[in-house]
């Protein structure tokens, strides 16, 4: 049975490794990214290298997206050069980033005004994972919809959580980078109080990743904190975009996020101190500063 043609618009931190997987299951595959530099090396893989969106998508019978935020998935849909014109009637098109619930409506009613079908499927997991192919897909689609797609999502994952109906997965992984988000910003906190005070840091983190303020974020963001070397697992800039995403949706439903407001706080001035293209944990580094 010949594989699925698929298209990736978007070869960044997460894409590129989202492409080589799905070229290791043997799906033909078109890719696009803005930085057309940064997509060339897939072509060692067999994957075509696309000038537009449009280009990208032609053929396609799943295109899927990993944008960077609202706007950068409108340009990769409705652009001039947008992926959306060029899809055929019946196909699919799955916006995978982290994207605000309002602008994935939008999105399906420009879809479906096109005979498209639509999902969201953020992901969760980060540069590993995306590499390794064991990310977890969160959802938002009809089921008739998801099952057409599954074996291009199971290509790249270890799991897909079917939510509900489209919006459902943006929702979620909202509401999971909003508590990321927090706990990367206390920890960072904590761990510039331990480092003011006469405790002995090994011996203060130990205690803590063991008892009950331990997390698997905690874990990751303390050696890398500590290592201050901030290798992009998860852009900084990203996460407070995600935090203020997070703090519209909540709105919406009429929920006030205290605790993210005053966490996206400390992820703002560490962007404005340029550690926006860092990894999200040098959050920690303005907190160090004799200034801060």
């Amino acid at each position: 049975m010949s594989k699925q043609q698929v298209a990736l618009l978007g070869t960044g931190t997460m894409g590129s490794g989202m492409a080589r997987n799905l070229r290791k299951a043997g799906f033909p595959l078109s890719v696009y990214n803005r930085t057309r530099e940064k997509a060339e090396p897939l072509a060692e893989t067999g994957a075509q290298i696309a000038d537009t969106p449009a280009q990208a998508a032609a053929g396609a019978s799943i295109v899927l997206s990993m944008p960077a935020d609202d706007d950068a998935s409108r340009e990769l849909w409705l652009g001039p050069h947008g992926a959306l014109s060029a899809m055929q009637a019946g196909s699919i098109a799955i916006d995978c980033g982290t994207i605000s619930p309002e602008w994935v409506k939008q999105l399906h009613q420009e879809a479906e005004a096109q005979g498209v079908r639509m999902m969201d499927a953020p992901v969760t997991g980060s540069r590993p994972q995306a590499n390794a192919g064991e990310l977890t897909f969160l959802v938002g689609a009809d089921p008739g919809t998801l099952e057409a797609a599954r074996p291009v999502l199971e290509a790249m994952s270890k799991s897909i959580v079917h939510l509900g109906p489209v919006g459902s997965g943006a929702l979620l992984k909202l509401i999971n980078n909003f508590l990321c988000g927090v706990q990367v910003a206390s920890f960072a906190e904590a761990l510039a109080w331990i480092e003011r005070s006469p405790l002995d840091r090994a011996q203060a983190l130990d205690f803590l990743k063991s008892g009950a303020a331990g997390s698997p974020i905690f874990k990751g963001m303390s050696e890398r904190m500590i290592a201050r070397t901030y290798e992009v697992f998860f852009l900084l800039r990203l996460m407070e975009k995600d935090m203020r995403y997070a703090q519209q949706a909540a709105a919406a439903a009429d929920v006030t996020l205290t605790t993210a407001a005053c966490s996206n706080k400390l992820f703002e001035r560490a962007e404005a101190a340029g550690y926006g293209e860092r990894d999200m944990s040098s959050v920690v580094e303005i907190l160090r500063s004799k200034n801060a």
